[in-house]
Order: structure tokens, then sequence, then C-alpha cells
């Protein structure tokens, strides 16, 4: 493949810094990049040759968004029940059933053509690397289709059986759990890399999710799991038992669940605490305590929790716009989250950071600083956007 040398760059976030310097900025620089990967990072006057130029402008080069927490394969809209929530109606996971019936009655092709929408709007807003999870079929076939579908556009997909109990089982829970850690399992876990469980209220208590982590883990696949997003409970204690790769949401946490994310940071495999505001935003729940966890030493991820139902949002620039405002998180904190903390999460070192030999994924904001991705909430600042090294926007 031809090189090409984006030249230019005003301020190059490369996420590669220190305590000083967390996201490594450098100023007036140049990246190179070749056969998907990048080959040399420096000052602009001492780029070498390439095959091509890409001018920057002055503006902002960044490792791609890694969204490490995302519900693509579904069917339906839920616009009336967010309109309801916004009258006054409490938020609860009882809206899930809708979007199962409506992804059950789909064909392959409509969640497929839903599945390419929704990444084509994650791709042009930033996100180079994304999960996808199932959860809204809860059949044995369907959620088999949802994770071979998923699998289409990323390997990066989860199985989530375990999202809550579908209407046919709610007097027969234990024989659900079974399905999911039994049959369900065996026929997803050939097109999925991690399994997740939704432990939290109106989903699954720590006995029935401890089933499933211990039946996914022997089957091979990664664990990440729901935790905590409705109330205090036992999701994020048995994601760091578990050794997990994520405790996702931790909206609602004891002083305990905080120092078990902190002190699992100070090991080889961290269980990263996923934080998801759009989901906060958009059923006006109280955010998580981001503060706590990185005064703890916790490590943290932004995703978008793209759905249907709680955060039918795919931009993670306005979740790091909502970080930054609503979670108290410094930009540089938030940026880092949404790059370096997704990758963790997804237990990846080739995305998130640039660097020689990690993949060209890399966003161009057309903005002088990383800073006006929260300064300026709602504006669309990307400019280009770079998937192993192949150029998917262009402005």
């Amino acid at each position: 493949m031809p090189s090409t040398l984006i030249d230019d760059i005003g301020e190059l976030v490369t996420c590669e810094g220190d305590d000083g310097d967390l996201l490594g900025i450098r100023r007036d620089a140049a990246v190179v990049v070749q056969d998907s990967r990048v080959v040399w990072v420096g000052p602009r006057r001492q780029a070498p040759a390439a095959d091509e130029t890409v001018d920057a402008g002055g503006g902002t080069l960044m490792p791609g968004f890694v969204d490490s927490h995302a519900h693509l394969v579904f069917a339906g809209d839920r616009a009336a029940e967010f309109s309801a929530r916004m009258a006054g109606v409490a938020y609860s996971a009882d809206g899930i059933a809708t979007t199962v019936q409506a992804t059950r009655e789909a064909s392959d092709a409509q969640l497929r053509s839903n599945v390419a929408r929704l990444v084509s709007e994650l791709v042009r807003s930033g996100s180079t690397t994304f999960e996808i999870k199932s959860g809204y079929g809860l059949t044995v076939a369907d959620e088999q289709r949802s994770v071979r579908i998923a699998g289409e556009f990323t390997p990066e997909v989860t199985f989530l059986g375990a999202h809550v109990t579908p209407a046919e089982y709610s007097d027969h829970r234990d024989e659900y759990v079974d399905l999911v850690a039994g049959p369900m399992l065996d026929a997803c876990a050939p097109y999925s890399r991690w399994i997740d469980v939704f432990c939290d209220r109106g989903a699954f208590d720590a006995g029935e999710s401890r089933q499933v982590l211990t039946a996914g883990h022997r089957a091979g696949l990664g664990l990440r799991v729901h935790a905590n997003q409705l109330q205090q409970g036992p999701g994020v204690g048995l994601a760091v038992e578990f050794g997990a790769a994520s405790a996702d949401h931790c909206t609602h946490l004891s002083v305990e669940d905080i120092d078990a994310l902190g002190d699992s940071a100070r090991t080889d495999r961290p269980t990263v605490a996923t934080l998801l505001p759009g989901a906060e935003f958009s059923t006006r729940s109280a955010y998580p305590d981001a503060r706590a966890l990185l005064d703890a030493g916790a490590v943290v991820a932004l995703a978008t929790d793209c759905n249907p139902g709680s955060s039918y949002t795919t931009s993670m620039p306005f979740c790091i716009a909502l970080a930054v405002r609503e979670m108290h998180m410094t930009v540089a904190e938030a940026v880092w989250a949404a790059t370096v903390g997704g990758a963790t999460a997804l237990r990846r070192d080739d995305v998130g950071r640039i660097r020689v030999g990690a993949s060209a994924d890399l966003v161009l904001l057309d903005a002088p600083s990383h800073i006006h991705l929260a300064y300026r909430p709602g504006v669309d600042l990307v400019r280009g956007v770079w998937r192993a090294g192949r150029p998917v926007r262009e402005g």
C-alpha cells in the first residue's frame, strides 16, 4: 500500500502521555501511515517523504474513539417511551420487551440494514473501533443471528442473552438462565468474543449472573457485566471477582465498589469502569460519580451505550461533552476514557493511541484543540476519519 503523510497537524493527541500530560500532546507534528499501521510520528519539519500527503490545515489529529458498549442489533423505535420519560415517567428496563418483539419479527436483511446505518453514524462521528451486543432476540435462534450479523461489522461481538428474562419465561426464570448458560451459549459462542449479563434490579440477581459468567468463562469468552445502573447491588463486585474486562454503567456505587475497581486497576488485567452518560441524559437519572472513580485510581472508559430505549446516540463527542459537563471529568480525562479507556475495556493495545506500530485509526478535527470536543457540544468537528489506514470520511 502507498504511504500517506498527514502533515501540518496543529495539535497531535497521541494518548501516550503521563500524569503531567495525560494525552501526550505534540505541536506542529506529522504522522505517516502505511499498510494499516502508523509507521512514523514526529515534528513535521522532520517528516519523511511519502507517496501522498493529506494537509491537516493546523487541525487536531487524535486516535479514533473506541466505543466499548453498544447495542446495535435491533428493530423498531421507542421514541414514544422517550417522550413519556421526558414528561415524567420513571425509567425501568421493562421497555426492552418492546424491542425484543420488533427484533424477533424483523428479517435478517432489516437487522443488517439497521446495524449498517448505525455503524455509519458511529464512524462518521469518529468511532473507529466498536463493540456490538446481542440481547434483543432472547431465543436461541434470534440471539445466534444477532451475534452472527454483528460479526459482519466488528470482531468485538458480545453475547447478551442475559439481558432480561423474556415474557414467555417470566414464571420460569431458572429455566431461562439454564437456556442462556447452555444451548443459547453453545449456539452463540462461535460468533462471539465476549459474554455479558445485566446484573441489576429487574434483570438478573447475583446467583443467576454468576451462573452465566461461569458458563461463559468455561466456553472461552471474555467477560463483561452490566452493573449497578438502577441501584447499588452485586454487579461491580461480581465483575471484579471474575476478572471481567469491564463493569458497565456504574451509576450507583458503594465505597466498597469504588475501592474494588481502584484495586483492580493496579493489576495487569483491570476491570474497567465503563461510564455511559448518554443513558443518564436520556433517562434523567443521576450521573455516575466519575470523580470518585478517578480519585480511587480506577480505569475509566466512556461509551455511547447506543440502544433504542435508553441512549439512542452514536456520538462519542456528545458523550465526552456530557462527561465533562455532568460528571466533572477534565477534557483530557474524558478524551483518554473515550480512546485508551475503551481500548482497555476491550483488552486491546493496538487501538486508542497514536504510536508507531499501532493501527492507523485516526480522527482529524476541524479545530485547533481537542478541548473543542466539549467546548463546542453538538457541532460536527470531525473532518477526516481513517480506519486501518483507509480514509472513510474526508472533508
